[in-house]
């Protein structure tokens, strides 16, 4: 491994590691608050450390991880923490988090270039907020989604303290859609890294494997995982809640609405075969090879 990202992924994980501290600091403050409180307040505070290091090192893609790592902590500060009776649940819903979580962060690790790197959508950003880049960058790039993927966590809480269920029909149906979406993932960003390896130019689309079904398997993955993390806490009995609802809605409204039509946009002009592949096939409904698509 050169030198230079030997340094970029030290630099990350001390960023990492000091936001641990904070968060860790926060808790230990509010011994008396709400737990899911004291989580989200600590939760921001770590944010808020990772948000220093990218405006230090001028590169919003410290905060990359962030979306990946923290689910782990938030679901080990709730096992820490739990009441529940129905540990089987509780082992179902950690092992759907832990290989998603570490899935996704290898990923971040394969595919990171180091400090030179920025994620394209930050640039973007960047340069059509002009002089309200700097709140842009806090609240559009690190604190909204922080407080999006905590409240996408928070069925983990009805799971592990609030749920009265037994197991039951509904943990089965989160688990299975919860491994099957991080093999689509795991199988979606295979597919991508194998096409970069093989393509002759950078304007070449991907249209096969499970890119033939729909044009974001990746994000079809992605929301079913937390489809079925907020099935669990349904599942627990007392995880059918606004916020618990509002999370998700959220999620789906983030892919559906922001990330997919940005990086359409981006992937229109990229590459001049993408209309063509976009005319064929739908964008997250995995049923192109079956019906084509008929909005086109």
């Amino acid at each position: 491994m050169p030198q230079a990202m030997n340094k970029a992924y030290l630099l990350v994980l001390c960023s990492y590691v000091m936001a641990l501290v904070a968060a860790s600091f926060v808790l230990f403050l509010t011994p008396d608050l709400h737990l899911l409180l004291r989580i989200l307040i600590a939760d921001v505070a770590g944010t808020v450390v990772v948000f220093i290091f990218s405006l230090l090192y001028k590169n919003s893609s410290f905060y990359d991880p962030y979306w990946s790592i923290v689910p782990l902590f938030i679901l080990l500060y709730m096992l820490f923490h739990s009441t529940a009776n129905d540990w089987i649940r509780e082992i179902l819903v950690s092992s759907i988090i832990i290989l998603w979580g570490l899935r996704l962060t290898i990923n971040w690790l394969y595919t990171w270039k180091g400090l030179d790197h920025i994620d394209w959508r930050y640039t973007l950003l960047k340069e059509k907020s002009g002089i309200f880049w700097m709140p842009v960058n806090f609240f559009g790039i690190h604190l909204i989604p922080t407080i999006i993927v905590f409240m996408a966590c928070t069925p983990v809480y009805s799971v592990t303290v609030s749920g009265t269920n037994q197991l039951n029909f509904l943990d089965i149906a989160a688990f299975c859609l919860g491994l099957f979406s991080v093999w689509i993932e795991f199988q979606a960003d295979r597919e991508l890294h194998q096409f970069r390896s093989v393509r002759i130019d950078s304007s070449q689309v991907l249209n096969t494997g499970l890119w033939s079904w729909c044009r974001h398997p990746n994000y079809l993955g992605e929301l079913g995982f937390w489809t079925s993390v907020f099935l669990f806490g349904a599942a627990s009995g007392n995880g059918f809640n606004l916020l618990t609802i509002s999370g998700l809605t959220i999620m789906l409204l983030l892919f559906i609405f922001v990330s997919i039509p940005l990086i359409e946009d981006k992937l229109s002009v990229d590459k001049p075969g993408y209309h063509q592949y976009k005319a064929r096939t739908f964008s997250l409904l995995p049923l192109s090879r079956i019906l084509g698509n008929p909005f086109s």
